[in-house]
């Protein structure tokens, strides 16, 4: 066990800046070498870098580092705002009480009862750009509205509103691309949104989730805050399409620049599912780990002792490469046999939309490789638009034909 503290500087981090979908290579020597460094984030205190498959989940997992401690701490981000508490920062049991309120419209059965309509949402917007005629916007015209469509009809938020709420919720995900008065403006004005729909729910009681939430509220006060009840709705809506908006682009560009694999999964569509773990491992959706969790006594990990108090960081993206775990991490393979990926995390913060996501990435692209199996992009590869000063990766806009 060996304590690095004074020996080596922090390395700045993320090390390098994003490209594209690829995974820092530096990632390969920490797993091998140092697996456990010292970092610096832009913002925040130096914190520990896990990098190894094993220690990511120990951190995620363990009860020994926890999220709650880095209320009121300078915790290590890569945005200049800090974390305003809400279930990301909470441990169980506070995290379980309020996690256990919504658990139930996310579990395998419920979303399977939603993939028939998940089917007619993707077989009708495809049906309309293949209306249209190429080109098209594969994020705009598909990958933005399937999922906002599914996870407002699950809350019961009004489709309409889309146009406003998904452009708020860019606060959630943004580092750069918005000013701090724009971020604390989309989310307030999320927040002043949902608290609106609470109120109609109140006086006009529904069966969707909003409304569940509202008489969990009223029947018992103990349950649930007003303001956690408004905080906790405003995130399913905007982590509920945030992400899977920017997957289904990410999952198409690495099967259009990965045309083997491409093809396979074409004449053989019944991978799809597999496929889609496979592309939850291999593409980098975060530009950086976040969420730090801090240790609450002292724990010797990647053979170091973490001091308690020590804020710990877990990349996902490394661990998903993690050659001890996963043979041949760098190549796709769709029949993969053992997949143990941390793409939704690992503890008991492991998304909690996990399941949807699911459904909604299958979904996607088999609509994709059935309506459209000559898809190809529209405009060379170099050109493509990539988002930035954003907490994840993805395309900007994605011009296909077919």
């Amino acid at each position: 066990m060996t304590d690095t503290r004074q020996a080596n500087a922090a390395h700045a981090y993320p090390f390098n800046p994003p490209d594209r979908l690829n995974v820092d290579p530096f990632y390969v020597q920490l797993r091998r070498q140092e697996p456990l460094i010292r970092v610096r984030l832009p913002f925040g205190e130096e914190a520990w870098l896990a990098t190894r498959h094993a220690d990511v989940r120990t951190v995620l997992g363990d009860p020994r580092f926890s999220r709650a401690a880095s209320v009121g701490r300078d915790e290590p981000r890569i945005t200049p705002r800090q974390m305003e508490g809400g279930i990301l920062s909470m441990d169980p049991p506070e995290h379980t009480r309020l996690r256990r309120l919504v658990a139930k419209a996310f579990t395998a059965r419920r979303v399977e009862q939603l993939r028939p309509r998940a089917r007619q949402v993707a077989d009708e917007l495809l049906a309309r750009m293949i209306a249209a005629g190429p080109p098209a916007d594969l994020v705009e015209d598909f990958a933005t509205p399937l999922p906002i469509t599914v996870i407002c009809e699950l809350l019961g938020v009004p489709l309409a509103d889309q146009d406003r709420f998904h452009v708020w919720s860019e606060a959630i995900v943004s580092t750069t691309s918005l000013t701090p008065e724009q971020i604390r403006g989309y989310i307030d004005n999320l927040y002043a949104y949902m608290a609106e729909l609470v109120a109609q729910r109140r006086r006009q009681p529904t069966d969707d989730l909003i409304g569940a939430l509202v008489q969990a509220r009223d029947a018992d006060h103990d349950r649930l805050t007003e303001t956690e009840m408004v905080q906790l709705a405003a995130g399913l809506l905007a982590a509920g399409h945030e992400t899977t908006v920017t997957q289904i682009p990410n999952f198409v560009y690495v099967l259009l620049t990965h045309p083997d694999e491409l093809a396979r999964l074409r004449a053989e569509p019944e991978l799809v599912p597999g496929a889609v773990e496979e592309l939850l491992r291999y593409v980098p959706l975060g530009v950086a780990s976040s969420f730090a969790r801090y240790a609450l006594e002292d724990v010797e990990l990647g053979g170091v002792l973490v001091r308690a108090g020590e804020p710990v960081v877990g990349s996902l993206s490394s661990a998903n490469r993690d050659g001890e775990v996963f043979a041949d991490p760098d190549a796709l393979d769709f029949t993969r046999a053992a997949n143990p990926h941390l793409g939704f995390g690992h503890g008991v913060h492991h998304c909690i939309g996990a399941q949807l996501a699911r459904m909604e990435l299958q979904v996607a692209l088999a609509a994709l490789l059935h309506h459209l199996p000559g898809l190809r992009l529209a405009v060379p590869e170099p050109s493509l638009e990539w988002k930035s000063g954003m907490l994840v990766r993805g395309l900007r806009t994605m011009p296909v034909a077919w």
